[in-house]
């Protein structure tokens, strides 16, 4: 199947084109040295039989052999141009993730990657720039920094969303390839569904994870970018982390970062310290707040707060009655560090807030809990320089560290993932199912706008034959007469073009039928929308 390679600025032409020119040059080169052994040859034949002459022009023969080897290199490089731009176009759209996660990359790493949720809509506008990406979404949290896409070119579009997470966080390419990874349509689905359901999570079915999740598709509505397959990636997701939690009841126990940072301070402590160790939480965001509330579910009475303004905390105070809880601002913060035995940090600042010379001095915890100060970090990028873990008298934990907790319930997590996973299978089908359907509606299209081609041919020599004299209540009635009549021939095809996605059989018969609609009427629906999809990237470079 012909296809068109003429749109500007398409680098695979301009490939072949140099190619082209190559060969051509070859060939001509070739041509002349065959040419001038021909003429040498020639003179001396005839030099011996009738004395000096000039070299003659070759025979007939020889310049029809000769135009028709021009000719087959001209038909062989168009051969290949065509069969390189039907490779190119005719690649499905992929969904891909590119990621970094917590189970295998440090936070060290992470923290550079992180992306604030602000900052995403710009982040998914650099990326549907690239050449080979059309939509894009950006799930960066404490533990994980994922890319999903839709790319044009599978391989193409890794090599230039790698190239991109590598110019905005700093980290030369060699270094993401060792830690990241790449998941592509059916396995990149079921990724994001188990990671919606809290199955990647260090701590099981933490429903934090699901409201980020949430963020991601409230944050892209109206993004230029934020299109139909990413959106409905992403909606799905929700939906299974809602119905994992519900038929699994997986949330039970630590379920966020929060609780588990709390449990993991408790793990730390002798138990006999628990009801009177000195209590205190740098910063009254979302994740500070829970761990309030995780801290006073524990039994806490008593805590210090330091955040930069009090009005977060009195409305915390306010919500949980019963409760001592001091607002400190931050200018007293290594104050109220010096009098606390545990300090949890959770700020949004992208720098440590303290570092082992801001501690060094102050005085030590008490002797009730081993005289060793604990800081739980669950900040990305860290709130606690890592130096801190340079001096005896503190003890230093970060996210990372949160896999201690996770691995207290083994038996329970691994029956209900068992369980979860049974749900996120049955819901990935349905999703490629739902994607799968898609590609009927370019058909839709086609197939419609070739019919209103013919209808509007057709009428105008209607209205030809008819007359000049015709008035427009007759002219409104014959156009209502063939419009009537593609509808309804359109109809039973229209009918066997639609699928919701939820019946494989029906899937399976309606693609059956978009492709044979597509052969009885020439439509060559894959191969132009793919076209025009690389076209508009390439028109939209400056």
């Amino acid at each position: 199947m012909a296809v068109s390679t003429s749109f500007p600025g398409a680098k695979l032409e301009a490939l072949l084109l140099k190619c082209g020119s190559s060969n051509a040059a070859t060939a001509t080169a070739t041509t002349t040295t065959h040419l001038s052994c021909f003429c040498k040859t020639r003179k001396t034949l005839v030099q011996s039989q009738r004395g000096p002459i000039r070299c003659e022009a070759s025979s007939a023969s020889d310049v029809v052999a000769d135009a028709t080897k021009k000719a087959a290199s001209v038909s062989a490089l168009e051969q290949l141009k065509t069969s390189a731009a039907d490779r190119y176009t005719k690649e499905r759209s992929s969904v891909m993730v590119i990621g970094l996660s917590v189970h295998s990359t440090p936070v060290e790493m992470r923290e550079k990657l992180a992306i604030p949720e602000a900052e995403w809509p710009r982040a998914i506008a650099e990326l549907c720039s690239l050449n080979h990406i059309e939509e894009a979404a950006v799930l960066s949290t404490c533990n994980r920094m994922e890319i999903y896409v839709v790319a044009l070119s599978k391989h193409r579009g890794v090599k230039e969303v790698t190239e991109w997470m590598s110019k905005t966080s700093g980290i030369p390419v060699a270094d993401l390839c060792q830690h990241q990874f790449l998941l592509y349509n059916k396995d990149a689905t079921q990724h994001l569904f188990e990671v919606s359901a809290g199955l990647d999570s260090l701590v099981l079915g933490e429903g934090q994870i699901l409201a980020q999740v949430k963020q991601v598709v409230k944050v892209g509505q109206g993004v230029n970018g934020f299109g139909r397959n990413i959106s409905g990636l992403f909606k799905h997701a929700i939906t299974v982390g809602k119905r994992v939690r519900t038929e699994t009841n997986i949330a039970a126990g630590a379920v966020s970062v929060s609780s588990a940072a709390v449990e993991l301070a408790l793990m730390k402590l002798p138990e006999a310290s628990h009801a009177n160790a000195r209590m205190l939480v740098i910063g009254a965001g979302k994740m500070g707040k829970l761990v309030i509330k995780h801290l006073v579910a524990k039994g806490c009475t008593k805590m210090v707060v330091v955040n930069r303004s009090e009005e977060r905390v009195a409305a915390i105070r306010e919500e949980i009655k019963d409760v001592e809880i001091i607002y400190k601002p931050l200018s007293e913060m290594l104050t109220c560090i010096g009098e606390a035995d545990v300090v949890f940090t959770s700020t949004a600042s992208e720098n440590p807030l303290f570092l082992k010379d801001d501690v060094k001095e102050l005085p030590p915890a008490t002797d009730e809990v081993g005289g060793r100060r604990l800081f739980v970090d669950i900040s990305v990028p860290r709130n606690v320089g890592s130096c801190l873990s340079d001096l005896e008298s503190v003890r230093v934990y970060n996210v990372d560290d949160l896999k201690e907790v996770v691995a207290a319930n083994k038996e329970d997590r691994l029956r209900k993932a068992m369980e979860a996973q049974a749900i996120i299978g049955e819901e990935s089908k349905q999703f490629e199912a739902w994607r799968d359907s898609l590609e009927t509606v370019p058909t839709i299209k086609k197939l419609r706008a070739y019919a209103e081609r013919i209808r509007l041919a057709e009428l105008e020599k209607c209205l030809g034959k008819m007359g000049d004299d015709i008035n427009k209540k007759t002219q409104r009635a014959v156009d209502d007469l063939s419009r009537g009549i593609v509808n309804k021939l359109l109809h039973g095809p229209m009918q066997h073009l639609r699928c919701d996605g939820s019946d494989s059989r029906t899937l399976s018969e309606t693609l059956e039928n978009m492709h044979a609609l597509n052969r009885m009427f020439n439509l060559e629906t894959e191969i132009s929308v793919l076209e025009q999809k690389i076209r508009a990237k390439v028109e939209q470079k400056p």
